[in-house]
């Protein structure tokens, strides 16, 4: 009993650093085109889609648990709607990781300080979707959807919406 007292003591006495690793960053593996077809795509729609169609009313699949429209999932309904906001919101984040190419091959503009503040739109927008969607107010979502939109055009109006591929990202 003493060595055991002794072992939580010593380790007790350790510090610990929360927050800072020595880890390296996580490896980039997705353009920023795929991050935003396999991600931000998805789960806007989810979103859009609840101004539309009132989530409570969206049956499950016959099996929830294999169901690939979010709505209808085992996790669906007004839960795929906050969920959906939840992880645009998280996504956010990977669209600064460091090494993200553009779908040209161009360098994911993570310097610009316009990147950033539309970067914070998104995340904010996804925050204010998770927010509205707790509601579970089709109404309100319709005002989210406004939210969301005018955050992903003011991006992709600089950024993706270019007459040429190659201009992108520039």
């Amino acid at each position: 009993m003493t060595r055991t007292l002794v072992a939580l003591l010593a380790v007790s006495a350790v510090p610990v650093s929360f927050g800072q690793s020595s880890a390296p960053a996580p490896k980039v593996v997705a353009t920023l085109a795929q991050l935003m077809k396999g991600t931000l795509y998805p789960e806007s729609n989810v979103v859009f889609a609840a101004q539309d169609v009132n989530p409570g009313e969206v049956p499950h699949a016959k099996d929830p648990a294999m169901s690939t429209d979010l709505l209808t999932s085992q996790y669906g309904k007004w839960e795929a709607v906050e969920n959906s906001a939840l992880a645009i919101a998280e996504v956010a984040d990977l669209l600064s990781a460091p090494g993200r190419k553009c779908s040209n091959g161009l360098d994911v503009p993570v310097a610009n300080p316009d990147w950033a503040k539309f970067v914070q739109e998104l995340r904010d927008a996804g925050m204010t979707a998770y927010a509205t969607a707790q509601t579970k107010s089709q109404d309100k979502m319709t005002d989210v959807a406004d939210v969301m939109t005018i955050a992903c055009q003011h991006c992709h109006v600089r950024y993706r919406d270019k007459r040429k591929v190659a201009d992108r990202c520039k």
